[in-house]
């Protein structure tokens, strides 16, 4: 049966598992005499069920023909553009007075991971439609894992073009000798494995979020959120939420699992010892994480040098505690913000540390982890190239220590990793420029296109001293953010590999 289901088009797969997702917010709002809004979700997953039956029958009696890597390439590109349209057809009917293209702009954000939200008004949507959101991120991140070793590392994108020995969008040379498991193979096997992993983190935080005293719903959509890095959240944020400190904590320690794929998996080595701690990514990550907050929090010292300061060393843990939480939040690209991150900025001195959080931004996470960004393995790459580029000024005769597989990360590694740095930075440039033209200015401009590149929704309300009301976007501009998050989630080098006419030869 699932063989046989594996047969068809991955979109077509995609289409039929939202349909099945879509009674779920449908039983809560009948359970909350909802009944409008559990008529737009359950009507909406009976059509979708029936156009894929339909479709389905129709593609079963074709000549069967395997699917090969690229045809599941497109199909994840088809899933981020064409997916959300019918994702979006029972948010619009349960939300009742918004446009269809808030609708889409909405589930976009959501199905990328990205979080941002044109309905943050308290009370604008109902607890339904919020737990449709949190769905819809979370099968997102359910989607980047099990695509990053199905679909992206065969291809050696998505970052793995870093370590990979093949060209990126091209099978590696050496496995291309030998016969390989195919696409639909390798995405069972995947889906099998790291599912039952991703649910099973996504219960445990959740169950640990309401023994902190947090409400169920809450802590089940702060679960789903965290895990996919979507930073979606009921009430506002993390910092409403009625589990304090002890919830923070707990998210935080979830927040990991973004830094690196080794954290959860070794379908997908990306180190050249195994072993989470010799992983570059989370030994990069923890660097950050205690980088950034000290120098926030050594900061109050040095602008008050020389002034008579009484120490309050409970403020002070409370704005090192927020500076921690804030920074590992944004460099995983999740967003949440620490209820102690005001105490941060009082402490440190700055107003609206806004460049740090824009940088943790384009940083992001690890390889094939929910994050998004320009990703540690590529900054890693780079950092490897630029030492040895130093070391080399100072004694030119000098020969490099490494494996062969560092050696490959610090040469051809790194100049595919800078290759992505200009197609990022010309991509911040383009979108930018794209909503210049529907009346942003720069600031705004540039902080919406990090902010879709990136992934990370919640710069919009704390990059800058006034939020963005994306509400209050023209058309034109929530399109160009819509493609921006799609962009930042497949990544520029993918999208130059489907015009790559080689790849799509027998």
């Amino acid at each position: 049966m699932i063989a046989r289901l594996l047969t068809f088009p991955l979109i077509l797969i995609l289409a039929g598992v939202s349909a099945l997702m879509m009674f779920l917010p449908a039983i809560d709002a009948l359970m909350r005499d909802d009944t409008s809004v559990a008529r737009a979700f359950g009507f909406s997953g009976i059509l979708g069920l029936s156009l894929v039956a339909v479709v389905g029958l129709a593609l079963s009696g074709r000549f069967d023909r395997k699917m090969n890597d690229t045809q599941n390439l497109m199909s994840l590109l088809l899933a981020y553009l064409a997916l959300p349209l019918f994702l979006a057809l029972p948010f619009y009917e349960g939300v009742e007075n918004t446009t269809y293209l808030n609708a889409y702009f909405e589930m976009v954000s959501s199905l990328t991971t990205t979080g941002a939200t044109l309905f943050g008004a308290s009370g604008r949507l109902v607890d339904s439609l919020h737990l449709w959101r949190a769905l819809v991120g979370w099968g997102g991140g359910l989607l980047i894992w099990v695509s990053a070793s199905a679909v992206l590392a065969p291809l050696s994108l998505g970052g793995f073009e870093v370590t990979a020995r093949g060209e990126p969008g091209q099978d590696e040379t050496v496995l291309g000798r030998f016969e390989r498991a195919s696409p639909a193979k390798r995405l069972a096997q995947s889906t099998a494995v790291l599912a039952p992993v991703y649910v099973g983190l996504t219960g445990a935080l959740w169950m640990i979020l309401m023994m902190g005293g947090e409400r169920a719903f809450v802590a089940a959509v702060h679960a789903m959120s965290t895990m996919a890095t979507s930073g979606i959240s009921s009430i506002g944020g993390v910092q409403n939420g009625a589990a304090g400190f002890a919830g923070e904590f707990a998210i935080f320690l979830f927040l990991f699992f973004a830094l690196s794929r080794l954290t959860f998996s070794s379908d997908t080595v990306t180190a050249a010892r195994p072993g989470v701690l010799n992983d570059p990514e989370f030994r990069l990550g923890i660097v950050l994480l205690i980088g950034v907050p000290s120098i926030l929090f050594l900061r109050h010292w040095l602008a008050t040098l020389g002034i008579d300061d009484t120490e309050n060393w409970s403020l002070a843990l409370q704005a090192l505690w927020g500076a921690v939480f804030t920074v590992l939040s944004f460099l995983s690209t999740t967003g949440f913000e620490s209820a102690d991150w005001q105490a941060a900025r009082d402490w440190s001195g700055l107003g609206t540390p806004g460049l740090i959080l824009l940088g943790l931004s384009l940083i992001g996470g690890g390889v094939a982890t929910t994050a998004g960004g320009v990703k540690l393995l590529r900054v890693y790459a780079l950092y490897l190239h630029a030492r040895r580029e130093t070391e080399r000024l100072i004694h030119p005769s000098s020969v490099g220590r490494a494996t062969g597989a560092g050696r490959r990360i610090r040469r051809q590694g790194a100049y595919i990793a800078w290759i992505f740095f200009m197609l990022f930075a010309m991509s911040v440039t383009f979108v930018t420029a794209l909503l210049a033209v529907f009346g942003q200015d720069f600031e705004s401009g540039l902080i919406l296109a990090i902010s879709g590149l990136s992934t990370t929704g919640p710069l919009v309300l704390m990059a800058s001293e006034a939020p963005i009301r994306l509400l209050e976007l023209s058309a034109g501009a929530k399109l160009a953010y819509a493609g921006a998050m799609v962009l930042g989630r497949l990544e520029t080098l993918a999208l130059i590999a489907l015009l790559n006419p080689s790849i799509w030869r027998d």
